[in-house]
């Protein structure tokens, strides 16, 4: 069941300074302004250590800026600017209160359809 669970997630793959890899589950794709940013899970548990964490109701998260190379990849880089790193945290954690909302709802027209 837990390899099931596994295959069904979209793993990132990255590497430290270090050259070490590092498995990051893609939590999510957030649009700020004209940048694009992934919230990413750690999956080797070492990782929930790093700078640019968040919390959510599943553990630590880190959150990267999105961006292309000149070959047109896309590549993960560092929040470095602490402004820009606020109004992104600000947009993953109001997007987690609305799932918790929604999710809440979810369950209260459920027990509804019980009565």
């Amino acid at each position: 069941m837990g390899q099931e669970y596994e295959d069904d997630l979209d793993v990132i793959v990255l590497t430290d300074e270090d050259g070490e890899d590092h498995e990051f589950e893609l939590i999510e794709i957030l649009e700020v302004g004209d940048n694009e940013y992934a919230v990413l899970a750690p999956l080797d548990g070492e990782d929930a250590e790093a700078e640019d964490t968040v919390e959510d109701d599943e553990g630590e998260a880190i959150i990267l800026r999105v961006e292309t190379d000149e070959n047109g990849d896309r590549v993960f880089s560092d929040i470095e600017d602490d402004a820009e790193w606020e109004q992104v945290a600000e947009v993953w954690e109001s997007s987690l209160e609305d799932d918790d909302w929604e999710e809440e709802s979810d369950d209260e027209d459920d027990d509804d359809e019980d009565d």
